[in-house]
């Protein structure tokens, strides 16, 4: 009998009390009575989805519910959605369910009922721990937020949890992120995401800066960042697992694994993404088309690309590579091969980006903190 490869779902929702001003990502303005026509139509969409796409029995190693801000929604919702997934799928004895708040959006009951409900890891945006930061990206909320939700996750029972952070912002000096990443480690999550400020098309961080309102990214500032980052949660024993990533031993995200090495996962919601079979396919980013096809019982999927052999092996090396352990060796030289990258492989080899010791390659320190660059000459 052939064993099936773990598989993961990503639930996406699409709500978020207002935009940040660095945010490019799908969203919608939160209002209830939209809350309540989508959770219907995302249960719906996973009881099709499961019929359609998934040998019965096949074990999911993790449910991931991102956004947006899934906490937006009532804990009940997010309750009775996670009912009907597990209704429709067979979920591993350690599957590891993570559920992605704003601070500001969860209160300790909330805390309590995801917990018992068997939501077992926490991620918090906290984005930054000085409240100056905060308000020069219009993020919502205060620095005591994140505070208050850490220590009352930890109180009800939660042992896994991520703090997200971004670094480069505007206005923050070198000395300012340092003081966020200590106040971080004195409330001792068990993973932190640390992602270097970019600056996304259309979005009002990308008009401040083009109107002068606000000063654009410091490349030279954000590897000092990035290095200090290394260094001090190196320090506090975080091993770094992939290039924005940090997790005590144990601890690294399971869900975020599969997209790093090539692993198949279902998304559902607006603008989710699914790989699965060869194929990557995606849903409409759009909530009323969304809403429609599903009312239709139509699975709301947009486009679909079968992947050839070739194709799956530059994603399996563009993905890798991010990862601090790397990559077959093989694979690199066979995708520069696929792909007449032979001159540039040479070329991040001699320019000392990419290393390579025996059987494995993988990003030196200097090409980590250029890894987008890199994935892009390699594509």
């Amino acid at each position: 009998m052939m064993i099936l490869p773990p598989l993961g779902l990503y639930l996406h929702i699409p709500f978020c009390r207002q935009r940040c001003d660095f945010c490019a990502f799908y969203l919608e303005i939160y209002h209830e009575s939209r809350a309540e026509t989508f959770v219907r139509s995302l249960m719906h969409e996973i009881g099709l989805s499961a019929q359609q796409h998934v040998a019965t029995g096949r074990p999911i190693q993790s449910v991931y519910f991102g956004g947006g801000t899934p906490t937006t929604l009532a804990a009940a919702q997010l309750i009775a959605i996670l009912s009907e997934v597990r209704k429709h799928f067979t979920l591993a004895s350690d599957c590891e369910i993570t559920v992605e708040s704003h601070p500001s959006t969860i209160a300790e009951q909330d805390l309590v009922q995801l917990y018992q409900a068997g939501v077992t890891r926490m991620s918090f945006g906290a984005e930054s721990m000085e409240d100056g930061d905060l308000a020069r990206i219009g993020r919502p909320g205060a620095v005591s937020e994140t505070v208050t939700a850490m220590t009352q996750a930890r109180a009800v029972g939660f042992s896994n949890i991520n703090l997200d952070l971004m670094y480069g912002l505007p206005g923050q000096s070198l000395a300012g992120w340092k003081r966020t990443l200590a106040h971080c480690l004195t409330l001792k999550p068990t993973h932190l995401s640390a992602y270097a400020l970019t600056v996304e098309e259309d979005t009002r961080l990308a008009s401040n800066i083009q109107r002068q309102l606000s000063p654009a990214p410091d490349e030279g500032l954000q590897i000092e960042m990035d290095e200090a980052t290394q260094q001090m949660l190196g320090d506090a024993g975080y091993e770094r697992y992939e290039v924005s990533n940090y997790a005590k031993p144990g601890y690294a995200c399971r869900h975020n694994m599969l997209y790093w090495t090539n692993g198949e996962y279902l998304g559902f919601g607006p603008s989710a993404q699914s790989y699965l079979d060869r194929i990557r396919f995606g849903n409409v980013a759009d909530l009323a088309a969304y809403n429609t096809s599903l009312a239709e019982s139509r699975l709301p999927i947009e486009d679909r690309t079968r992947l050839s052999e070739e194709e799956q092996l530059r994603d399996a090396v563009i993905f890798g590579l991010r990862l601090i352990r790397g990559i077959p060796s093989q694979h690199l030289h066979q995708h520069a091969a696929n792909y007449g990258h032979a001159t540039i492989t040479a070329r991040l080899l001699a320019q000392q980006l990419i290393e390579e010791d025996g059987e494995r390659s993988r990003l030196t320190a200097r090409g980590l903190l250029q890894a987008d660059t890199i994935a892009g000459q390699l594509y």
